[in-house]
């Protein structure tokens, strides 16, 4: 057995190198595949989309917000990854209570590395753990962010419409792709009123693709009451998963520098 420390500075005492591992967040379910796992991973969640086999194979259990506790305990899961945000307290406390549960903590690039490093080690695969983590930072360190700063309002959510303040994994992604969040001075995920998104006259009104599914249709809507801001539908897997899509997101910053050139 061994004894780690989570993002939340809890003790978890884990089996060597874990056999049965269910994961509670997306964007890290993705990175046990890419560290190398597969049948380790006996339990995902509904939301946990990539890689597409496993959505499609891996036994579901539940939502991240709404676990099936019994699921999980038929998987006998020997670790269980968690995320402070993405999960529930009271479900995760109360699976801590029956199996070994590791909780990470991720609001900025440095954090997600941080996490990519201990789920490696976590798993026994330090090896490609830093291969990935190579691979992140040598994509953003080549990667050049507009100089101008651009300032922006993210919305993840509509009805009512949501942004992002300054102590979320999505603005310090914003920073690193060269953007000014104007609702930085906020924590989490404010709600905001029409009259509030007409008075911050952001340079650029960013529509996620999630969690709410903003799409093109709604890109119309908003350009009709903001005419002076570019309205632009991104990709919010590359501004919200914290695991080895990373690898991925300073290319999607690039090519969403030259699209918005043409918007």
């Amino acid at each position: 057995m061994a004894v780690f420390t989570d993002d939340l500075c809890r003790t978890v005492t884990i089996p060597d190198v874990p056999q049965r591992i269910v994961s509670l967040v997306p964007s890290q379910t993705e990175l046990l595949y890419r560290l190398g796992l597969d049948a380790e991973v006996v339990g995902i969640t509904k939301f946990c989309i990539h890689p597409k086999q496993w959505h499609q194979t891996k036994t579901r259990v539940g939502g991240t917000k709404n676990v099936h506790i019994e699921k999980v305990k038929a998987a006998k899961p020997q670790l269980i990854i968690a995320n402070k945000e993405e999960n529930v307290q009271e479900q995760v406390e109360a699976l801590a209570k029956e199996f070994p549960v590791w909780v990470s903590d991720v609001n900025t690039l440095q954090q997600a590395l941080h996490m990519i490093a201990a789920v490696g080690t976590i798993t026994g695969k330090e090896k490609n753990a830093a291969e990935i983590i190579s691979n992140i930072q040598k994509g953003f360190e080549t990667f050049s962010a507009p100089p101008e700063k651009p300032t922006v309002v993210y919305l993840i959510w509509q009805e009512p419409y949501m942004t992002i303040g300054g102590d979320t994994f999505i603005n310090d992604l914003l920073q690193q792709a060269g953007y000014t969040n104007l609702f930085a001075q906020a924590q989490r995920y404010p709600v905001i009123t029409v009259e509030e998104l007409k008075a911050a006259q952001p340079q650029f009104l960013f529509l996620s693709t999630e969690p709410y599914p903003f799409a093109q249709k709604h890109v119309k809507a908003f350009q009709s009451f903001l005419p002076h801001t570019k309205v632009v539908l991104v990709d919010g897997e590359m501004f919200s998963w914290y695991g080895s899509r990373l690898q991925y997101a300073p290319a999607y910053f690039a090519q969403l520098q030259q699209q918005i050139k043409t918007v």
